[in-house]
């Protein structure tokens, strides 16, 4: 049994917590909207207005295809910085991505995989045609946007013209490249032959700066190469300057170009567009382009092409 001494204590505590919950229940049920005070009341002429939300961007994260590459490295290692410097004029992260054959990065473009990428000339065209491809902006090189095709061969070879190439080891680029198989095959065919006709043997190398060291290397007797792509690669090591023998020049063609999937965004395209188009106007982005062998990014004209 609780003492007499300690139960007037919890008499009085009992006591006070049943007049508390007492006044808390009769106070909910009295009070109606029109008794509030005037300082409880929300008066919406003093609303705030909520801050606009942050300016959607364009993109999460960008995707961009290298396949037909007019430095002279030929691999995506040439394109990282301009990687970066997408970054940080773009505000997103940016991905590089490669594939062994121009028809990779066709198809890449034709399942909208990529957001944006450099493609070669034959390609493009075949993209134009099948509707995987829209024309975003081209290159300048050497003050032109157009580029030709080179048959060459080691400066010691004894081939000294293109039938001189008849029965010897030949390196095309690859099966879609425009300078690097579909003008060489022209050439071909003109002389009423196929390639394994004319050829004693040939292959794909899939990149035209390692068509030129299969043929620095006497791998191969021939290639067929990009200029653009010869003439930086003579810049950057003037010591091979004579190492070859240019054996024939093709006419002009339009030069590789940079493109967006079919029905990319309108917004992000003119975004992209104008990223490239401005590029050579910041220090850095001029020496990014001086680093691919380019002058500056130009609208280009699908007249070229055809």
């Amino acid at each position: 049994m609780i003492s007499d001494r300690l139960a007037k204590p919890w008499l009085i505590l009992l006591v006070l917590v049943c007049w508390s919950l007492l006044l808390g229940f009769t106070g909910c049920a009295r009070e109606q909207p029109d008794q509030q005070t005037e300082s409880a009341r929300i008066n919406l002429d003093d609303l705030i207005n909520l801050p606009e939300p942050a300016a959607e961007q364009p993109f999460e994260s960008l995707k961009l295809a290298v396949a037909a590459i007019i430095s002279p490295q030929g691999t995506v290692y040439s394109y990282r910085p301009l990687q970066a410097y997408m970054e940080q004029q773009l505000g997103k992260p940016v991905q590089l991505v490669q594939r062994r054959t121009y028809q990779e990065v066709n198809e890449l473009l034709a399942q909208g995989l990529v957001d944006v990428a450099f493609v070669c000339t034959g390609p493009f065209i075949s993209g134009l045609e099948e509707g995987t491809m829209e024309l975003l902006v081209v290159p300048q090189v050497e003050g032109k946007v157009t580029y030709q095709g080179m048959f060459i061969t080691a400066a010691n070879s004894r081939i000294k013209t293109l039938d001189d190439l008849r029965g010897r080891v030949f390196a095309f680029t690859d099966p879609m490249s425009n300078t690097g198989y579909d003008y060489p095959m022209s050439v071909i065919q003109a002389r009423g032959m196929s390639a394994e006709d004319f050829f004693g043997r040939f292959i794909f190398t899939y990149s035209h700066d390692r068509s030129i060291a299969a043929v620095l290397d006497g791998v191969v007797d021939g290639a067929s190469v990009d200029r653009i792509v010869f003439n930086h690669a003579l810049r950057a090591n003037p010591e091979l300057k004579d190492k070859f023998r240019i054996l024939h020049i093709s006419r002009e063609f339009g030069i590789p170009p940079v493109v967006v999937p079919p029905g990319f965004d309108p917004d992000q395209k003119k975004l992209l567009r104008d990223f490239f188009l401005n590029l050579h106007r910041d220090p850095d982005g001029a020496a990014i382009l001086a680093g691919l062998g380019m002058e500056r990014f130009v609208p280009g004209d699908l007249e070229m092409y055809h």
